[in-house]
């Protein structure tokens, strides 16, 4: 079964080259041109990955984001003319799983949609994916690896992709420490490191869904890293 991808971007070039070079690869591609298709679509279908233009009529790309991962966690790519670093690291920080800046070459966006998918479905346990029927428990935190949800004692916790792929590998691992670069290969499944932003947004956002009072989940290792501590430790 082909992957279904969506495309929203109000600019039909853009939507017509990327649905192009997409169905070359035999990807099955829903467009559309504000925040309101976009929203219908993925309603409507079992969307697999989402390439959503921020500044987008109607309900813009943020917001788009922002409903997706109220629901899903699929792989989600920001496309934006902006290029500045506070705007990649709020389309991170929404829970975006890449950001691409206009204007692109085709190839690297396709290369781009192959890299998340792959991420997601072949690494992240998605779900048309056989995984293991267990879980990584510490002390307080359990990780389903078939549903990718995080449990702190009762308490269940939405992950990104992303974010499930570095919780798996801190508790595969707990007590090690991994440095910046070692997480973001887990997490993108990529070895270039352009930036670590993506790494210390991904941090914190785990953390803010982890932490509470004065318990710290993840640690910061001053010059080396970080490292996973259960509260009981």
């Amino acid at each position: 079964m082909a992957y279904k991808i969506l495309i929203a971007d109000d600019e039909a070039e853009i939507r017509d080259l990327l649905r192009l070079y997409l169905e070359k690869d035999e990807y099955e591609v829903f467009e559309a041109a504000d925040g309101i298709e976009a929203l219908a679509i993925l309603k409507q279908e079992e969307i697999d990955l989402a390439i959503l233009d921020i500044m987008m009529p109607g309900p813009d790309g943020y917001r788009v984001l922002h409903n997706i991962r109220e629901n899903s966690n699929i792989p989600v790519i920001l496309l934006s003319a902006k290029t500045s670093d506070s705007d990649r690291i709020l389309g991170l920080d929404l829970g975006a799983d890449d950001y691409i800046t206009k204007p692109f070459v085709p190839l690297e966006a396709v290369a781009r949609v192959h890299s998340s998918l792959r991420r997601f479905y072949d690494l992240g346990g998605g779900k048309n994916r056989k995984t293991d029927n267990g879980f990584l428990e510490t002390k307080t935190l359990k990780l389903d690896l078939k549903s990718c949800l995080l449990y702190r004692k009762d308490e269940k916790i939405t992950l990104t992709s992303v974010e499930f792929r570095i919780m798996k590998l801190f508790m595969e691992n707990p007590g090690k420490v991994f440095t910046k670069q070692q997480l973001f290969e887990q997490g993108w499944g990529e070895t270039y490191m352009l930036s670590d932003s993506n790494v210390m947004v991904c941090i914190s956002k785990l953390r803010a869904k982890l932490d509470y009072g004065e318990v710290e989940y993840i640690r910061t290792i001053r010059g080396l890293g970080y490292r996973l501590e259960d509260e009981e430790n």
